[in-house]
């Protein structure tokens, strides 16, 4: 490996100097790699020196575009079987953010300074800091799979130190969004009365169990008969209905989970399953009536009119919104109708925010009407994949033990 100077003149008469490193590389070819300074090419040489020793040198000329990359990584994702919604949400990343900015950069060209710089492009443009690790972690991926590929030799997102910088983020976005409220983010004891009060027909079995179990949305739309033991009120979390109504393995290996319900929803949906929804044979009978199958144990506990995966929007808009109309767990818009009347709409607008109910519920002392469950018990109930989750989400409300009664009891105790 040899580092020269090279001096040339332009047909306009101006002398230009540049500095050529002249290697072999690991295949045995012959490369020259052109620096506009000696330091530059001193390091290059350094560097390319080492890694062509290693085996693991990768040429500009072998390497491949951001955007190339990202093609065989999406690639790789179809085939390794990953949910739908995941390889989607990877394209949207690749699509939406990376490739706008850097899908032309070489990979071999992608260091640490193009990266942060990248970061910082992301965040100028109004990308929330949430999206922005997001597709980071993106990114990192698409050239964890590139190095695999021989297309780079470092990842440059990995070698990014980002420990800090990543605890920092999170407590400015934690610091943004707040812990969550009872009456804000968690639905009040009397809105949750209120609510229960109102709910008949389909909608009443579905949003019980949402309420007084937990489970998440994908979870309940994908829930079948089979994983409903009626006689020792449990539900056994086994598989969960994706965005696209496809059913796949729970999110995480702890979203397989037994969770037992109280008498309210067993009897519910004791009563449901008599009515339920039962996908079609086909055929129609002499008056022209669909024809339903059989009730089987694979058929879903709340599926839609035809017995198939029914959509979050329909639990949303014909369930969950106008039983909180009907329960006066409103919020004022602020706007009137044509007859001056004030247009109030549902307070709360996701169903996940009976999930986190029910979190408050398990968590609640028994004497505030509560279960008084300790957090471990708590993450399993909620099938959170580590308990730092749990805590991170839910912590404010476990009951503390230095209140001033009892600091006033231990006091007293202490100084007898």
């Amino acid at each position: 490996m040899s580092i020269r100077k090279r001096i040339w003149t332009t047909g306009k008469g101006e002398e230009k100097t540049a500095w050529v490193v002249d290697y072999v590389d690991a295949k045995g070819i012959r490369r020259l790699k052109t620096f506009a300074k000696k330091k530059e090419a001193d390091s290059f040489a350094a560097t390319a020196k080492v890694e062509v020793r290693e085996g693991v040198h990768v040429a500009d000329s072998d390497s491949a575009t951001v955007k190339a990359a990202g093609d065989f990584w999406i690639a790789t994702a179809s085939a390794a079987g990953l949910e739908r919604g995941t390889i989607v949400q990877y394209r949207q990343h690749l699509d939406i953010h990376i490739v706008p900015a850097i899908g032309e950069t070489l990979l071999s060209k992608l260091t640490v300074p193009v990266v942060r710089s990248f970061e910082d492009q992301l965040r100028a443009t109004g990308v929330s800091s949430s999206m922005v690790r997001k597709v980071l972690t993106s990114l990192g991926s698409l050239l964890a799979d590139a190095q695999e590929r021989g297309l780079v030799i470092r990842n440059a997102v990995r070698e990014k130190s980002r420990a800090r910088q990543k605890g920092k983020e999170r407590r400015q976005e934690r610091r943004h969004r707040g812990k969550l409220k009872v009456g804000v983010d968690i639905p009040a004891r009397d809105e949750v009365k209120a609510i229960v009060s109102t709910l008949v027909g389909r909608w009443r079995p579905v949003l019980l169990t949402a309420i007084f179990t937990g489970l998440r949305a994908s979870e309940l739309r994908g829930l079948r008969w089979a994983d409903v033991d009626l006689d020792r009120r449990e539900i056994h979390v086994r598989q969960r209905a994706d965005r696209f109504n496809d059913i796949g393995r729970p999110k995480s290996e702890a979203g397989e989970r037994t969770v037992p319900m109280p008498p309210l929803v067993a009897n519910t949906l004791r009563e449901w399953r008599l009515a339920c929804p039962r996908p079609r044979t086909g055929e129609k009978d002499a008056d022209g009536v669909w024809l339903v199958e059989e009730m089987r144990p694979e058929q879903l506990v709340f599926p839609n009119g035809q017995g198939k995966v029914e959509s979050l929007s329909n639990i949303m808009q014909r369930g969950f919104l106008p039983s909180q109309v009907t329960a006066g767990v409103v919020i004022d818009t602020g706007e009137k109708d044509g007859e001056g009347n004030p247009i109030l709409r549902a307070k709360y607008t996701g169903l996940h925010a009976l999930r986190h109910f029910y979190a408050s519920w398990l968590i609640n002392r028994r004497e505030d009407g509560g279960l008084g469950l300790p957090a471990k018990m708590v993450q399993e109930r909620l099938g959170h994949s580590t308990i730092t989750l749990t805590m991170d989400t839910y912590g404010h409300l476990f009951p503390r033990a230095d209140d001033a009664a009892e600091l006033a009891n231990a006091e007293a105790a202490l100084l007898q």
